[in-house]
């Protein structure tokens, strides 16, 4: 049974969720150090059972020093990792990874080339007798849909199958996580959308919580309940797909998890007005003058031919379902736009740039993505104060 809850980003207490069951995997304050370099650094989050988080972030973020920390390859330099409620890294204690009911899958697969596909998935059940390994062999084939590949070797599989051998050969133990190290990104692009499908399925089936690693924003979005985007070894925002995507916390999240522009705004008496014009009311603003800067991602901005405008086209990509304008406006700011894909506007046309209806734009006050007007900003206040 899934049992709801999220990811906190906070300083959390040992979670108990429905029934009291202890989350399936959870660091608290983890810090973990390479001489001056840093993995992580006080790293909090709780991943409930039965969800299917992914990790993503740039080359160096701590996404990999966290999976490999959740799976005992690496010892923490503070902090406390809890597996299914049991502990198994502090200052005082250090479970080995064969200890910890934690299955890995790694970017590579890691099969043994002399073990057919049925001895690899037997590999880890060491301790239960010849037939209930056997069995258990047996059912884990048959949820990776693998069973007629049993006496195959890992050299006569696709790379497709062998991702489902090491997944099958993780989830073999019940383990109480599994964690995905990139395990599509040697795969074609034609096959890996099919084989995600299969591995998540797979994972849902089997109601084993997931933590995947991956350095693909789309994939990232498209698998996790729950996505955590890190920087410098912190999280910069760990939530719903939707939210990371369309509520940005932060600039970088905003940058890095898709196309996104910058313009400098203002919010006056709950207008948010621009370079372009005004482009939404913001609610709860009514008293409010502040400057921002609006996020504007290109399926947001729409463009009409206008010989009166001064915005121009600057560049046109063809991307075949759709067709990525670049336009340059007064201010010599550049701003993208996805058109469809019988819409082209020639480099140089004028256009008048809009934002697309029904679009609720994330607003920062410096890196950080603002909901409420800040302190100071309010139109009342200003008025009350005795002049200089």
């Amino acid at each position: 049974m899934t049992i709801r809850a999220s990811i906190r980003a906070h300083r959390a207490p040992r979670p108990d969720h429905d029934g009291g069951a202890p989350a399936a995997l959870v660091f608290e304050g983890v810090t973990k150090h390479y001489g001056s370099a840093v993995g992580v650094e006080s790293l909090d989050l709780a991943i409930p059972a039965g969800e299917l988080v992914t990790l993503i972030g740039p080359s160096g973020c701590g996404k990999s020093t966290t999976l490999r920390l959740a799976a005992g390859l690496e010892r923490p330099n503070a902090g406390t990792i809890r597996v299914a409620g049991d502990v198994v890294a502090d200052r005082r204690r250090f479970v080995y990874p064969e200890q910890r009911r934690v299955g890995l899958v790694f970017q590579d697969y890691a099969l043994f080339p002399h073990m057919t596909v049925a001895g690899n998935v037997e590999f880890g059940l060491d301790r239960l007798g010849r037939g209930e390994r056997r069995a258990r062999t047996g059912e884990v084939l048959d949820l990776v849909r693998l069973s007629h590949l049993a006496d195959r070797y890992p050299h006569e599989l696709s790379g497709g199958e062998q991702q489902r051998v090491a997944l099958a050969r993780a989830l073999a133990p019940r383990p109480a996580v599994v964690l995905l190290d990139e395990p599509f990104s040697s795969l074609d692009e034609s096959l890996r959308a099919q084989v995600r499908r299969d591995t998540v399925a797979t994972l849902k089936e089997a109601g084993t919580t997931g933590v995947l690693v991956t350095h693909d924003q789309t994939e990232a979005l498209s698998v996790g309940t729950r996505v955590v985007v890190m920087r410098g070894g912190v999280i910069e925002q760990a939530d719903t797909p939707e939210k990371v995507f369309e509520q940005p916390a932060t600039r970088f999240v905003a940058s890095f998890m898709g196309d996104a522009d910058f313009l400098p705004a203002k919010v006056h008496r709950a207008l948010l007005t621009c370079e372009i014009g005004v482009v939404s009311t913001v609610p709860g603003w009514a008293d409010a003058d502040v400057d921002v800067d609006v996020v504007l991602r290109p399926h947001e901005v729409a463009l009409l031919p206008d010989p009166a405008s001064s915005a121009r086209v600057s560049a046109v990509e063809y991307h075949g379902a759709f067709v990525l304008h670049y336009v340059t406006l007064a201010s010599g700011r550049t701003l993208r736009s996805w058109q469809p894909h019988s819409v082209r506007h020639p480099v140089g046309t004028p256009v008048a740039v809009t934002v697309a209806p029904g679009t609720t734009p994330t607003l920062l006050l410096g890196d950080k993505a603002i909901t409420s007007p800040p302190p100071g900003s309010s139109l009342k206040q200003r008025s009350s104060e005795p002049a200089a």
